[in-house]
């Protein structure tokens, strides 16, 4: 069994002396595990950077078989994120999401092009956060937990809509809300894909998607933690405000 493609590294452990396990995120092969005989070596090693671009070849005996890569480096994102906080932690928490999220060797095309797209924005840290946002919405709708945002919930209609129910996803309008207000979570138009998407909005709008994140989509993955990579991004995006 053999095949190749290019694809981004989520993440790399060491494997025995001098060989390391690598987590791919491929468009065709979702993510995928391998071994990389010399991974820990001086020449390979500086590749094996979690977002780094990599074109690999995947090779087993047998299907259900770990297998192993060979792999070559098409670009590296370790420099841009190394230079700032904020990417750094932007980069690890699209990578640790991933590796959290994705059942192993699923495609997920879609989501593949827009984690590409994400990351190849990381030197332009002004509107990074909104673009984190939005591929976190669509991680949302890809694992089945999308959110409804297009009309009330109890009334139907599109107007001041301005709350999230925690229960089905969906838009809430302030004359809705009734007596369960403190009950809702915040709907910032940016949520919507409207408006200038201010820092301010997008960090509201980080703990509506992180409440379904955690509640929901975690939840069902066995109850685990989110992990904590995503919540030192949105520290440091906090900070940054």
């Amino acid at each position: 069994m053999e095949w190749r493609g290019q694809g981004i590294l989520l993440s790399t452990r060491r494997h025995g002396e001098t060989s390391a396990i690598i987590e791919m995120f491929t468009p065709e092969q979702g993510r995928h595990m391998g071994v990389v005989r010399g991974g820990t070596s001086r020449k390979v090693a500086p590749h094996l950077q979690p977002g780094a671009q990599l074109d690999v070849a995947w090779r087993a005996r047998l299907e259900d078989h770990m297998g192993s890569f060979t792999v070559e480096p098409v670009r590296s994102r370790a420099a841009v994120a190394m230079g700032d906080r904020l990417a750094l932690a932007g980069l690890n928490a699209v990578t640790a999401m991933l590796s959290f999220c994705l059942p192993e060797r699923e495609p997920y095309p879609a989501l593949y092009r827009r984690t590409e797209n994400l990351l190849d924005l990381l030197d332009h840290p002004q509107i990074w956060p909104l673009g984190y946002l939005r591929w976190e919405l669509s991680l949302l709708e890809e694992m089945g937990y999308g959110l409804t945002l297009d009309a009330c919930a109890v009334r139907g209609t599109n107007e001041d809509l301005a709350f999230v129910s925690p229960k089905t996803g969906r838009a809430v309008s302030r004359q809705a809300a009734g007596e369960w207000v403190d009950r809702l979570l915040p709907l910032p138009l940016v949520l919507r894909g409207m408006g200038d998407g201010p820092d301010e909005e997008v960090a509201q709008a980080l703990q509506t998607t992180g409440y379904f994140l955690e509640q929901h989509l975690a939840r069902d993955l066995g109850n685990n933690p989110l992990p904590e990579a995503r919540a030192r991004f949105v520290d440091t995006f906090n900070r940054r405000i």
